[in-house]
């Protein structure tokens, strides 16, 4: 970026910043997680933005601890979308902040999270988005949505990157084939003739809509 569009995102940051600390949603907790590590990466002497991503990944860390039963390795009582983001926002964190329990349980979660997402013939089975999986209850196949395949394939890249465990590599490179026709449905999600990714999968077919989001899960999987 110019330097004027990166002072500008800077100061957006900084404003941004402190309001986080109030949020009530893991999900939104998480991605400023990852927001941070990748400021951290470049301006690690910030002492502020590291006491607040101190704050914040303890708090997610005490919800996995608060809510983790033998059968149910997680950090909710349910899952619904991107769900490996919760994870890998606690790897980062962990790396980042040097607490290797953050970082155990992180990749202890995803470890289980994927175990999960992989149907018996080794394809990724997304967590469907018709309804919220509860703990105990029946689990959603369809709509299988790209971006949470997108949050598997990063999920899994980061592990990668932390432990040099190939099997993280594996495991991304087949959640980055359901893009592909690797999926419940045999089906290819991008459309190689227009360049662009349709909406996901529905019991029966593919959905024919190639919004934003779509197009760019499947781009930032391919550019990951």
């Amino acid at each position: 970026l110019p330097d004027s569009d990166q002072a500008l995102a800077g100061q957006l940051f900084g404003k941004a910043l402190p309001q986080v600390v109030e949020y009530t949603s893991l999900r939104a907790l998480c991605f400023t997680l990852l927001g941070i590590h990748d400021y951290m990466a470049r301006f690690s002497g910030d002492r502020q933005v590291a006491q607040i991503q101190e704050t914040l990944a303890q708090r997610l860390f005490e919800h996995f601890r608060a809510v983790e039963k033998p059968d149910w390795v997680w950090c909710e009582e349910y899952l619904c979308y991107d769900n490996p983001r919760l994870a890998q926002a606690l790897i980062c964190s962990g790396v980042q902040l040097n607490r290797p329990d953050y970082e155990e349980m992180g990749l202890r979660a995803l470890t289980w999270l994927m175990q999960l997402q992989f149907s018996e013939t080794r394809h990724l089975r997304p967590i469907g988005s018709d309804y919220v999986y509860r703990r105990g209850a029946s689990r959603p196949i369809f709509d299988q949505q790209p971006v949470d395949v997108w949050a598997s394939v990063s999920a899994c890249l980061q592990a990668y990157r932390c432990t040099a465990d190939p099997a993280w590599h594996a495991r991304a490179k087949k959640s980055f084939e359901w893009f592909l026709g690797r999926n419940d449905l045999g089906l290819p999600v991008y459309d190689h003739t227009t360049g662009g990714c349709r909406d996901g999968l529905h019991i029966d077919r593919v959905n024919e809509n190639q919004g934003a989001e779509s197009t760019l899960s499947f781009l930032l999987s391919l550019s990951e």
